[in-house]
Parts: structure tokens; sequence; C-alpha cells
């Protein structure tokens, strides 16, 4: 429609004649074949509406646009301060872990010395235990060992004084013993 507008303001312009001051122009410059200004002059017009009425909607999508990735933006950075905060958090751990470590591995020493020192102070205690009960049996034993020998020296010294008794006495002296020990007991009634 704008070519048909164009084209009859330009045959107006010339008189009709087609041979003229501006249709020389026209045909000259502007209407060199492959460029054609009313082409042009219709993207433009074309571009200019576009624009007009793509504005408010492209204006309002880009801004929506433009809002998310800034929102996309603060969360991120938001997150990474947050990763930041964990991050330095797990080094502060893994700083302590060190000492927490030092600390354990220095209370089992401690713990294992004085289990040590138990252990042996209780061997200490069954050692001296164990050493009264081997005295006090060993002495028991002794005695026992000594009244044994005491019994069996009395019982060998009454055999061999029988021994001796038996081959030093004879049928006369037996008798002589007997009658002696009845009149000691007062005679036989």
């Amino acid at each position: 429609m704008f070519a048909f507008v164009y084209s009859f303001m330009l045959l107006a312009a010339s008189g009709g004649s087609g041979e003229g001051g501006y249709m020389e122009l026209y045909n000259k410059y502007l209407n060199y074949p492959g460029f054609e200004a009313w082409k042009f002059i219709n993207l433009a017009i074309f571009v200019v509406l576009i624009g007009y009425f793509v504005k408010k909607p492209l204006t309002d999508a880009f801004k929506a646009k433009r809002d998310a990735i800034r929102a996309e933006l603060i969360k991120a950075e938001e997150e990474k301060k947050a990763a930041l905060a964990r991050f330095t958090t797990a080094e502060a751990k893994l700083a302590s872990l060190d000492n927490e470590r030092q600390l354990i591995l220095n209370k089992a020493k401690a713990e294992a010395d004085a289990e040590a020192r138990r252990i042996q102070e209780a061997a200490r205690f069954e050692v001296s235990k164990l050493q009264d009960q081997t005295s006090g049996e060993i002495s028991r034993l002794t005695q026992l060992a000594n009244l044994e020998l005491k019994r069996f020296s009395a019982e060998e010294s009454i055999r061999m004084a029988e021994e001796k008794l038996r081959s030093r006495i004879d049928a006369n002296a037996d008798s002589n013993l007997v009658k002696s020990s009845i009149q000691a007991i007062g005679g036989l009634n």
C-alpha cells in the first residue's frame, strides 16, 4: 500500500510527464535495480510499527527476565556465602580435629598408664598375697613335718626301747617286774 502511495506521490511531483527534475533523480538514484527506496521505507515503517506494538510486551518480558536473572544472581551469591560458611566451618573442624585427636591420644595414653600402674599394683598385691600364703603354707607344712618327725622319733624311740628291753628282760625279770607292779598298785585282793 505504501508503494502505491509513494508511486502516486512521485507521479504527482513529476507532473505526469515522466521526464523532469524529480523523476530523473528518482529513476537515476532511487529506482536503481535492486535498490528500490520504497522497499527500505516500507521496511522502516514496518520495523517502527512492530517496535511500537511489541515494545511494551518485550520491555515487560526483558524486565521480568532481568529480575529473574538478578534474583538468580542474588540466590547464587547467598548460596556461595552459605557454602563458604560451611567450608570455613569444615576447615575449623578439621583444624580442631588435629587438636582433638591429640587430646584423645593423650587421654588414652594417660588411661593406659594408669591402667598399667593399677595392674602392676594388683600384681604386686597378688604376689605379696601369694608370698604370704606360701610362707604360711611352708610354715604349716614345716610344723606338720616337725610333728610327724617328732611322732616318728617318739615311735622309733619307743620301739627301740622296747626292743632293748625285750632283749634284756627274760622270763625271771618279767615275773619280778609284774610282781613289783602289782605291789605298787596295792596288791592282789
